[in-house]
């Protein structure tokens, strides 16, 4: 894919990049480790005055950014702006809480024989984050603010159609004040990822993308022996109960699938619903979604907009015509949108079964399909019989059936009467086939840092034979 800027809404390219040449990176992957070597030495408090400074100048540049992530990736500009807000409020909650995170953490420094004991986190060094499209400004921002809290540089490999977007993140750390070269993108193609991540001076890769693209990273870093966090997308469950407020839970559900124009890996995908309120689901579910405007996502009306790529396009229309062919039924939309660019109309397919693709894969667009269940059993066995993990939605006024789905739903993250979204307050991330690793609240910090043992014994002190013996048999 050539490295560019193309508007979904109209097809139209932009702006054209050419990738770094061999002699370009070399000498990034050389400023990257140099000013490692210096920005360790920087305190918390430096870096969080630093992330401070990053989160003033984002939000001056809201409304920029905003028009630049719709033109590149077709985002509402309200959902633009939304995410832009996301990123100050990170950049924020690391500036305010990165210092406590990273202060010594005590142990038992008796138990050990020992004056003093505790656990330090410290930098691993030079990071590569390998990011993806559809919030190309968020998914980006929660790698960097802890990252960079951490002490950590950072080497952006953004996805091929947001150039200008990943130039931003790099300007932005350099306008907050941050020493250079401790956060740089790196304009090149997927197959200059392994020779980055073998490099000696990358200590460490995260990425956020597709499952193949994540065997590949995991396989190539597993090689070289360094540390990946995966988030490889979803097809989160929405599972609708009797008791549930159902007008309530249709207008969230809409959003839950619709938002970002339906590609979201946290995105409701899967809906399941009990048959004593299924047909009033339903219909206000339906009418909810051909309730949306769909159109230019720079006009403030606008709920819907382009998706991203035209492949991406082919991709739902196929998804869509096979669940048809296999005995599904459109109960609305179900049609590209007859105008320039990449637009397709917000669908929900009833009768889902088996043996249709859109039962086991990932529809990245604005496509809800819609299960009809006996129970909450049912419904969490079909939902955790898919190799996603990501996110899970109940919702319930039935304290019973909260707590099992709680218990029993297999994700990374389980939302009760609302839509699985991220906060920086909370960890971030899936299990099975969604990936591995947190992102996000101080556990998210933590993966990029080593967790460092300290111990330290009376002046004099020889350790005894106990602790000699525990030692030698380890």
């Amino acid at each position: 894919m050539a490295i560019a800027t193309i508007n979904p809404a109209t097809g139209e390219t932009l702006k054209t990049y050419e990738p770094l040449s061999e002699a370009a990176l070399e000498d990034k992957l050389a400023r990257a480790a140099a000013a490692f070597a210096e920005y360790r030495l920087t305190t918390p408090r430096q870096r969080a005055g630093w992330l401070r400074a990053a989160a003033d100048v984002l939000e001056g540049d809201t409304d920029a950014v905003a028009e630049l992530m719709t033109t590149e990736m077709g985002k509402t500009l309200a959902s633009a702006k939304a995410e832009a807000g996301k990123c100050v409020k990170a950049l924020r909650y690391y500036a305010e809480h990165g210092e406590d995170f990273l202060q010594p953490k005590p142990t038992d420094a008796e138990a050990v024989g020992a004056i003093e004991a505790y656990v330090v986190h410290q930098p691993l060094g030079v990071v590569l984050a390998i990011m993806p499209w559809n919030f190309p400004l968020w998914q980006a921002m929660r790698f960097a603010a802890p990252a960079l809290m951490a002490g950590n540089v950072g080497l952006l490999k953004h996805a091929s159609n947001v150039p200008q977007t990943a130039l931003y993140m790099e300007e932005l750390f350099r306008k907050a004040g941050f020493p250079a070269d401790v956060f740089q993108t790196l304009l090149i193609g997927s197959g200059t990822v392994e020779r980055v991540i073998r490099d000696d001076r990358v200590v460490a890769a995260t990425l956020t993308g597709s499952g193949p693209a994540g065997q590949s990273v995991a396989a190539v870093a597993g090689d070289a022996l360094k540390k990946t966090v995966l988030e490889l997308g979803g097809s989160d469950p929405f599972i609708v109960m009797p008791s549930a407020d159902l007008d309530k839970a249709a207008e969230v559900a809409v959003t839950a699938r619709c938002q970002n124009n339906g590609q979201s890996c946290i995105a409701a995908k899967r809906f399941f619903v009990h048959t004593d309120v299924a047909e009033e689901f339903t219909r206000l579910f339906a009418e909810k979604m051909a309730a949306l405007t769909v159109g230019d996502p720079m006009d403030d009306g606008t709920k819907v907009g382009p998706l991203a790529t035209e492949d991406g396009r082919e991709d739902v229309e196929r998804y869509v015509q096979d669940a048809v062919d296999k005995g599904a039924t459109v109960v609305v939309g179900g049609r590209r949108v007859d105008r320039p660019g990449w637009f397709y109309e917000p669908t929900l397919v009833s009768g889902v079964t088996p043996e249709m693709a859109m039962h086991s894969e990932e529809v990245f667009g604005p496509v809800a399909a819609l299960y009809t269940v006996a129970d909450l059993d049912e419904a969490i066995r079909i939902a955790n019989d898919h190799v996603y993990g990501l996110g899970a939605n109940l919702w319930s006024e039935d304290q019973g059936e909260r707590l099992r789905f709680i218990r029993d739903v297999q994700s990374g993250m389980a939302f009760v009467n609302g839509m699985v979204t991220s906060y920086p307050e909370l960890p971030f991330g899936g299990v099975k086939q969604s990936g591995y690793g947190r992102e996000l609240t101080e556990v998210g910090m933590y993966e990029f840092a080593n967790a460092k043992t300290v111990w330290i014994g009376p002046p004099g002190r020889q350790q005894g034979e106990g602790d000699t013996a525990a030692a030698a048999s380890e």
